[in-house]
């Protein structure tokens, strides 16, 4: 037992999940309830702390399709190469009608519960996954919904910490 604390002592940061703070993830994600694609900013704030964007968008010639958000996020526990947290996203979007052909805005609110983590070596590069609760307003046949989500790592965000 001694022989683990003092190697724990000499070795913290080996120990530790990958220190973010005052890092910026470029990356992209899925969670938009209009199924755009988009590009995905986060920053780290403090050790607990983060916040996060995200634009996507869709131009052709029957439509302009949008979507933009911000996400926060709390880290609640961390363990080598990986960090839990609670995180909440409000989005804006708009999304095609195909009942009078146009164009209508609508609403994404998501609380989830997700993880990112990163391979040893590489800490530069973040997945995630997440599963929570959503509300929103962004389907033409259904209206307003609250829904449970889950949402795998190649949908929830990948990201390039600077």
């Amino acid at each position: 037992m001694k022989i683990f604390i003092f190697l724990l002592a000499l070795c913290p940061t080996l120990l530790l999940a990958a220190d973010l703070r005052g890092r910026m993830g470029i990356g992209f994600t899925n969670q938009l309830a209009n199924d755009l694609p988009a590009l995905s900013l986060k920053i780290q704030q403090s050790k607990t702390f983060g916040i996060g964007g995200l634009l996507g968008f869709n131009s052709n010639e029957e439509a302009t399709l949008y979507g933009a958000g911000v996400k926060f996020y709390r880290i609640i526990f961390d363990e080598p190469q990986l960090n839990f947290y609670l995180a909440g996203l409000i989005a804006t979007q708009n999304y095609f009608d195909p009942t009078d052909d146009s164009t209508k805005t609508g609403y994404q609110v998501d609380g989830t519960l997700g993880t990112e983590f990163h391979f040893q070596g590489i800490e530069s590069i973040g997945f995630s996954f997440e599963f929570g609760i959503s509300a929103r307003n962004t389907d033409p046949e259904e209206g307003s919904s609250f829904q449970t989500l889950g949402d795998n790592l190649l949908k929830a965000a990948v990201h390039f910490y600077l």
